[in-house]
């Protein structure tokens, strides 16, 4: 029988623990292999674990066929589908999925209708999964772990991905060291969970540093005394002596920005010593 392997639909796959794989192995070996893996034609799309340990020792399996897909799309929503209804797909490839599963629901739906298009009376029809929300729904996580997830996508090494994949780094501390320059992001990874933690607070601590507060404001009535013997006429008066005030506010606040700054060039160098030692 010839069965095909689809890269991309096996990479929807979360993989096994080394303990896991070892376990479905020894149960393989003693049980057989007792649910049919599910095929689309020749392609297999259900069981890639126990297909491989199967090969490798040479025990027989069964296959049923599912007809009713009619393009790889519906196989990989489908995947997609059964791989975030199980509890143990990991928080980040749960994210993920449903990121790619609004990706092919986009490229499947026609394009949106304008409000002006759209017939009197109606609303113009929303896409599905067109928002973060809905994504974050889908995936059973919150709208910023979305967010980091997607940050992790498009900037993080493919050495970072993987510790957050395998669970070195959590997606929060991921997404943070993802904003350093790739090659400082592979060292961190090769320093192990210690240094990416290490490093991702020092970032956080940086960002804190770096922060400029806000100016606070001040409110001037609009109303101008006329005679200087109205109730508010006493008040107006002192109101430059508060804005004086307010203003030797923002100057210390100044002062401590640039202490700060100054901290922050220290916490740079520290950064840079323990990816160094690593």
């Amino acid at each position: 029988m010839n069965i095909t392997i689809n890269q991309v639909l096996q990479s929807y796959i979360d993989p096994l623990t080394a303990s896991e794989y070892a376990a479905l192995e020894r149960s393989l070996l003693a049980e057989g292999c007792r649910d049919a893996l599910v095929l689309w034609n020749d392609v297999l799309i259900d069981g890639h674990n126990r297909y491989a340990i199967c090969r490798q020792h040479g025990i027989e399996f069964k296959t049923i066929q599912n007809t009713s897909f009619t393009s790889l799309d519906d196989v990989m929503l489908w995947m997609i589908d059964n791989h975030l209804a199980r509890r143990s797909v990991s928080d980040f490839q749960r994210g993920v999925l449903a990121l790619r599963k609004k990706e092919i629901v986009a490229a499947r739906s026609p394009a949106p209708v304008s409000a002006q298009d759209a017939p009197d009376g109606e609303n113009a029809p929303k896409a599905p999964m067109s928002t973060r929300e809905e994504v974050a729904k889908a995936a059973r996580l919150s709208s910023n772990q979305i967010s980091q997830i997607e940050k992790i996508q498009k900037a993080a090494s493919p050495e970072l991905v993987e510790a957050v994949r395998s669970g070195t780094i959590s997606i929060n501390a991921a997404a943070t060291v993802a904003s350093l320059p790739p090659e400082e992001q592979v060292a961190a990874v090769a320093g192990g969970k210690k240094l990416l933690r290490q490093a991702a607070k020092e970032i956080r601590e940086q960002r804190a540093a770096t922060r400029t507060p806000r100016e606070p404001k001040v409110h001037v009535s609009q109303d101008t005394p006329e005679t200087g013997n109205e109730p508010w006429a006493e008040n107006a008066a002192q109101a430059p002596s508060e804005t004086e005030r307010l203003r030797g506010e923002i100057a210390s606040l100044k002062q401590k920005v640039a202490q700060l700054q100054a901290e922050n060039v220290e916490l740079n160098q520290r950064i840079a010593a323990l990816i160094d030692a690593s």
